[in-house]
């Protein structure tokens, strides 16, 4: 079963942020500056910590990992935002 989640970071270092980034956007959609939305499997969620864990410096950075429920059935609409809307990005796989 894949679930959604919400995976925001901040990095001190400008050469670690980058290689975050990068790496994050194998795993999810950019949302925000240091936020993603993820739908993943519980492997490619334990892959995910794993590629980042040696990126980070444990003392100085923090990435924060929030389960938003499964993906199948997620509301959404239970998203406030203020400002510019909120789009929830689907991904849907492509049989060719």
């Amino acid at each position: 079963m894949r679930h959604v989640y919400l995976v925001t970071y901040d990095i001190s270092d400008n050469e670690r942020l980058r290689r975050v980034f990068k790496k994050m956007n194998g795993y999810g959609e950019h949302l925000q500056y240091s936020v993603f939305q993820c739908e993943l499997s519980d492997k490619e969620r334990a892959q995910m910590i794993a590629d980042l864990n040696p990126l980070i410096n444990h003392r100085e950075d923090q990435i924060l990992i929030f389960a938003l429920g499964p993906s199948e059935g997620y509301n959404a609409s239970a998203t406030l935002a203020i400002g510019k809307p909120y789009v929830f990005v689907e991904r849907h796989a492509i049989v060719v």
